[in-house]
């Protein structure tokens, strides 16, 4: 990984970018009511998470397509604010060549999850 990415930058823009999400009109509702009461918990899940995505460090050890299926009220839709949240989070805390392997990571990780999360196999059918 690149210089200067390390457990203290990655906690950095997770911190930011959760901030941002919380600001958010669509989304600040939705982890709102998720996430009750204090919110270091989540943002230290999450900071072990994007370690293990971005450092290989093997901290995360949740299972995310299970907690965001009970998000009911998620559309496909706000995988598009949160990336673009997550681009602009990303872009202004690493330099550009960084910024982007996060940014990449992030597009699979979200299309990955919309894909647990709306992809039906009796919809597909109907489709032929």
């Amino acid at each position: 990984m690149s210089p200067g990415v390390d457990r203290a930058s990655i906690g950095a823009l997770v911190r930011e970018f959760y901030a941002r999400v919380r600001e958010d009109e669509r989304l600040g509702p939705i982890f709102t009511r998720e996430i009750t009461g204090d919110w270091g918990p989540h943002l230290e899940k999450m900071t072990n998470f994007w370690c293990s995505v971005m450092l290989k460090s093997g901290d995360y050890h949740g299972r995310p397509v299970p907690a965001h299926l009970k998000l009911e009220d998620v559309t496909e839709a706000d995988f598009d604010t949160w990336l673009a949240l997550f681009r602009a989070t990303a872009s202004d805390q690493f330099e550009p060549e960084t910024a982007a392997v996060f940014i990449e990571r992030a597009e699979r990780i979200a299309a990955s999850l919309k894909l647990a999360m709306f992809f039906r196999l009796d919809r597909a059918a109907a489709c032929r």
